[in-house]
């Protein structure tokens, strides 16, 4: 195999929703009340629901500009890539990247549907959610089929709710939600509580993926006054804390067919992970954890799929990271991603291990996961990294202009500091609160 060989299916990418996709998805009974986008005082677009605003349109979607420009802004859709909330435009973007297809998780309604959550209206809130998967899951992947894979928001707010929901766009070919990794952050039951019981049977029933994507920055920052670099070094082993919650829950033991993913986690550092828990379990049996006679790192292993954008010890420990479970992501258009040149950043991870091994974690592990088979709407040969990019010859690559509507990032003569980040976006949020 070479590099233009691979077959890529990323399972960690994300859109920008566009002002009209309620357009055809909004019940008559709640015409003119669904999410609108306007214009703030400076110009910026945000999002209102009701009158709550979400200031922060695009958080990171830096995708097109130069390095030294990203920020945790763009807030403008004059400010973005096309690419990141036109579908016709997505696909150029990834067949410039060799990439066949896409898992796209949300960004006005949270990563995980948290915006939602504070929506007082909840039947507003469940009539959004609904809304928002109908038009990802019709629209938006049913645009170009075998190019993206389907991702749902629930009703984190009603468990019952939200397994009805899981049972509904699974019968429309969606089989994976997204799901905060620590739900207490927010206020709602933790992982524990069995609360959250019918929602996990939901997704063991159907074979839904419950996707915990990096939502929540707090643990993975010392300080206010750290840098931000340390946040963004910190957030995949973030998702360690999360891992540990898991294992340790009665989830995986309770719903033997039930699968999560660690969105954004990486996976050099799950053998550690995987020797911890397996210690702990042995040393401290006044704990009272039963695992029916497995390890916890058996449980693990059978539960969880791993995900890295690039990660070269990860490859490096892959048998003992649990190989048959490890994916890739790309995490377009935000500012980790390796957007446009993916093939060769990874590449040299993987150039030197067997190519059925290349083809596990670049795309075979996510078909398996996800219930997706591209192949059946495109011939493999035409789903490789040198096929794509053979098709986007016209796909403009210049800097993106970002002159466009918006809050201007800060300038710092030092490093940039997490209370940088959070200031600025509290001034977003002040500036949407008073529209």
């Amino acid at each position: 195999m070479n590099m233009d060989d691979m077959v890529l299916i990323s399972v960690d990418d994300h859109l920008i929703e566009p002002p009209n996709m309620f357009d055809r998805h909004t019940p008559a009974k709640f015409k003119g009340r669904m999410p609108h986008v306007v214009q703030g005082p400076q110009g910026e677009d945000m999002w209102m629901i009701g009158n709550m605003p979400v200031p922060n349109i695009a958080l990171n979607a830096v995708a097109g500009r130069r390095p030294e420009e990203y920020g945790f802004e763009p807030t403008g859709f004059a400010q973005l890539r096309k690419g990141t909330y036109d579908v016709h435009a997505r696909i150029g973007d990834m067949n410039v990247n060799g990439q066949l297809a896409g898992l796209n998780f949300p960004s006005f309604v949270g990563v995980g549907g948290q915006t939602l959550e504070k929506v007082q209206d909840r039947e507003l809130g469940l009539a959004i959610v609904r809304a928002w998967n109908d038009w990802h899951i019709d629209e938006w992947c049913g645009a170009y089929p075998g190019r993206f894979i389907p991702v749902g928001i629930i009703s984190n707010w009603d468990p019952i709710a939200a397994a009805e929901e899981v049972r509904r766009i699974a019968k429309k070919g969606c089989y994976a939600i997204s799901f905060p990794p620590n739900p207490s952050l927010s206020k709602l039951p933790s992982l524990h509580n069995p609360i959250w019981d019918p929602l996990w049977k939901a997704c063991s029933d159907t074979g839904v993926v419950v996707c915990l994507h990096i939502a929540d920055a707090s643990n993975a920052v010392p300080s206010i006054e750290s840098p931000v670099d340390v946040m963004i070094a910190n957030m995949p082993v973030s998702l360690y804390a999360t891992a540990t919650d898991l294992t340790f829950s009665p989830i995986l033991r309770k719903f033997p067919d039930i699968r999560f993913a660690l969105s954004e986690g990486g996976v050099g550092w799950i053998p550690h992970f995987l020797e911890r828990i397996d210690y702990v379990h042995e040393r401290h049996v006044w704990t009272n954890q039963d695992f029916g006679g497995m390890k916890p790192s058996e449980l693990f292993l059978k539960h969880v799929y791993t995900c890295f954008i690039d990660d070269k010890v990860g490859i490096k420990v892959r048998h003992d990271a649990g190989l048959s479970k490890m994916t890739w992501e790309c995490d377009y258009p935000h500012s980790d991603s390796t957007w446009p040149k993916a093939p060769e950043t990874l590449w040299p991870s993987i150039k030197d291990i067997p190519d059925e091994e290349i083809d596990m974690i670049t795309h075979l592990n996510a078909m398996k996961a996800f219930q997706f088979d591209p192949f059946k709407h495109m011939k493999k040969e035409d789903c490789t990294v040198g096929a794509l990019r053979a098709q986007a010859g016209d796909v403009d690559l210049s800097y993106t202009n970002t002159e466009g509507k918006g809050v201007p990032p800060a300038e710092h003569s030092g490093p940039v500091t997490f209370g940088d980040v959070t200031g600025q976006l509290t001034k977003m949020i002040d500036l949407g609160a008073k529209t």
